[in-house]
């Protein structure tokens, strides 16, 4: 018997990064197909355009875009916020297609609050004075989700758990530097300054929900996480919001196998794609 979907006001997802092997695309299939909301957002990095010239796309990724499109037909509104992974998409800045629609950043007025909801790369420094040392990064993340990909599947052979090293690194990093509060405090001086009662972001793959306070006045702050590591949403019902942490059962999960994978030759042909099925769903 299947169980009663969850019905929402709001979803905001961020940083799912499609096309990567660090993408925990099955939880987040389970996630989409357990809830229904109104609206559907999705805040920035969902297809990762950086890593895409390795040619990975695999069926568990692809069902992910299904969903979104599946979702499109049902009448829910899907708002693609785009972020600094997927900018590619950001040509198509304010592009509406039926109930699917690409744009920058977002702003709501629910219960009277005033929302502001976008990726939040903007406010990262290193994005742009240093985008080859952002790429970087990236790449080198690449080769670290390599290795604990291999890691997992020894661990499964002698009957051990999956582990996850990048989150256990980032937790560690993240709390000798202070760059993280820095980064909240400026998006809410922002959020401030354009009267916003709350703010929504991702970028930092580090969920959080805090009111911060300042001379200007009082401001909330929710980082919807990512489904890389920690597999969270902010939801919305009634005009309440709260951060969702989706318990997904690792153990039954199955590793990806070679002829799982698809080969894409050409991201820009992806993103036609992608972009054709959006429109075909358009008209329902």
């Amino acid at each position: 018997m299947q169980e009663a979907l969850r019905k929402l006001d709001i979803a905001v997802i961020s940083d799912v990064h499609l096309a990567t092997l660090a993408s925990k695309a099955k939880p987040l299939l389970k996630y989409l197909k357990s809830i229904q909301p109104k609206m559907l957002v999705l805040n920035g990095d969902i297809i990762d355009s950086w890593r895409f010239s390795r040619n990975y796309f695999p069926k568990s990724h692809l069902k992910v875009i299904r969903q979104f499109v599946k979702m499109i037909e049902k009448g829910v509104q899907v708002v693609y916020i785009t972020g600094n992974h997927d900018d590619v998409f950001r040509k198509f800045n304010n592009t509406r297609l039926g109930n699917f629609s690409i744009v920058n950043q977002l702003e709501l007025t629910i219960e009277s609050q005033n929302i502001w909801i976008f990726h939040g790369d903007v406010f990262d420094h290193i994005i742009h004075h240093s985008p080859w040392l952002a790429k970087f990064g990236a790449a080198a993340y690449g080769l670290l989700t390599g290795f604990n990909k291999i890691l997992n599947t020894i661990l499964r052979t002698f009957g051990g758990k999956d582990m996850i090293l990048y989150k256990s690194m980032k937790k560690r990093i993240s709390k000798e530097k202070k760059i993280l509060t820095n980064f909240e405090l400026a998006i809410a001086n922002a959020a401030l300054s354009k009267n916003v009662d709350l703010v929504i972001c991702g970028h930092t793959h580090i969920p959080a929900d805090k009111t911060t306070t300042s001379e200007k006045g009082t401001v909330r702050y929710i980082n919807c996480g990512d489904w890389v590591e920690n597999y969270t949403s902010a939801e919305c019902i009634d005009g309440v919001w709260s951060l969702n942490y989706f318990v997904a059962d690792l153990d039954q999960e199955e590793p990806e196998m070679p002829d799982d994978e698809l080969y894409i030759p050409d991201k820009k042909q992806l993103f036609r794609s992608i972009l054709e099925e959006m429109k075909v769903a358009s008209f329902f």
